[in-house]
């Protein structure tokens, strides 16, 4: 019982955590904004969600393997956006 709440708790922080790149996105793909974004930075996180990727694995969470993995489906849209728009603007 007290995995299933574990893995629930982390469920919730995985779920909030994606919900807080959103506004990113839609700032990126819908209002066609990117100043101000690091391309460095986001692949510097991209790096260190991987690696928490690989621990959640290792350690069998379900929830830190899910979390991690939409985090950086957000990041990817993220970065894709981002290169994009600097091409567009090139």
């Amino acid at each position: 019982m007290q995995e299933i709440m574990v893995e629930f708790i982390g469920i919730i922080a995985g779920t909030l955590g994606v919900i807080a790149w959103i506004p990113q996105i839609r700032e990126v793909w819908i209002e066609g904004l990117h100043e101000g974004i690091s391309l460095p930075t986001f692949f510097l996180v991209s790096t260190a969600l991987f690696l928490w990727l690989i621990y959640g694995a290792l350690v069998g969470s379900i929830s830190i393997i899910i979390a991690n993995i939409a985090a950086l489906i957000c990041i990817l849209f993220l970065i894709l956006g981002v290169v994009r728009l600097r091409k567009l603007e090139s």
